[in-house]
């Protein structure tokens, strides 16, 4: 189905909650084409969106920023589903090493929140903007969901992030949705799942879930949940 130039992102919105995630990509890939992206962090749950991307558009550019401070079993991980999958993957990074972000600035994770939010501008933000830029990429898939973080409670299935347009297609789905999906297609969790961790980023800011936890208290001990990669800033009305 054709969308018209002038709808709304409220009506949008109202259109792609009608559909059902695989429509959503290909409405997402009939409307940017080659200009469209897919990043993923290789986190717990994310052989979802990338199977069901690739079934679309097989040579999608897959967005991975490495931080250098990713678990072992993140970067086995991402081998393996990059094999099993044939994923167009593209790494980006600070272009300054680990080594020597901390000499020169210490272990910025352990201190102040400010510090720690220019350590994610450094090694996330940075990176990602440089990747959008060099990949002209106009519109920007991710697999966000709601239940994920009472910051994700909110968000609507297409949002604007300063130039690029990001679209969201299982932001409605729940747990059960991705552990059927993950079942049915034989795909992996990542193998921390069942070590207990429920959201897996960097290993110096990731915990495990315990008792009396949520989810979001996984990540930076609960001091904020996004890193800075799906924070939108100036999320006003726009027209698509």
């Amino acid at each position: 189905m054709n969308i018209q130039a002038s709808m709304s992102d409220i009506d949008l919105n109202q259109h792609l909650l009608k559909l059902e995630p695989n429509k959503r990509i290909e409405w997402a890939l009939e409307r940017y084409d080659q200009k469209l992206v897919l990043s993923t962090s290789f986190g717990v749950q994310s052989a979802v969106m990338l199977h069901m991307t690739t079934q679309v558009f097989p040579d999608i550019p897959v967005i991975f920023v490495d931080t250098g401070y990713l678990f072992e079993k993140t970067y086995q991980f991402a081998e393996k589903l990059t094999a099993q999958l044939k994923l167009n993957l593209k790494v980006f990074s600070s272009p300054m090493t680990a080594a020597r972000q901390e000499a020169l600035f210490g272990k910025r994770w352990t201190q102040s929140i400010g510090d720690l939010e220019q350590y994610n501008l450094q090694n996330k933000v940075e990176p990602m903007n440089r990747a959008l830029s060099e990949l002209e990429a106009e519109a920007w898939m991710s697999g966000l969901r709601r239940t994920q973080s009472s910051s994700r409670g909110k968000r609507e299935f297409i949002e604007r992030q300063k130039k690029t347009v990001k679209i969201y297609p299982i932001l409605d789905w729940t747990d059960r949705d991705v552990y059927v999906y993950l079942n049915k297609f034989h795909l992996p969790y990542h193998p921390m799942w069942d070590e207990g961790y429920v959201s897996l980023g960097d290993w110096h800011s990731t915990s495990k879930l315990t008792a009396g936890m949520k989810a979001e208290d996984t990540r930076f001990k609960g001091m904020k949940r996004e890193c800075g990669l799906h924070e939108i800033s100036d999320n006003v009305d726009f027209q698509i």
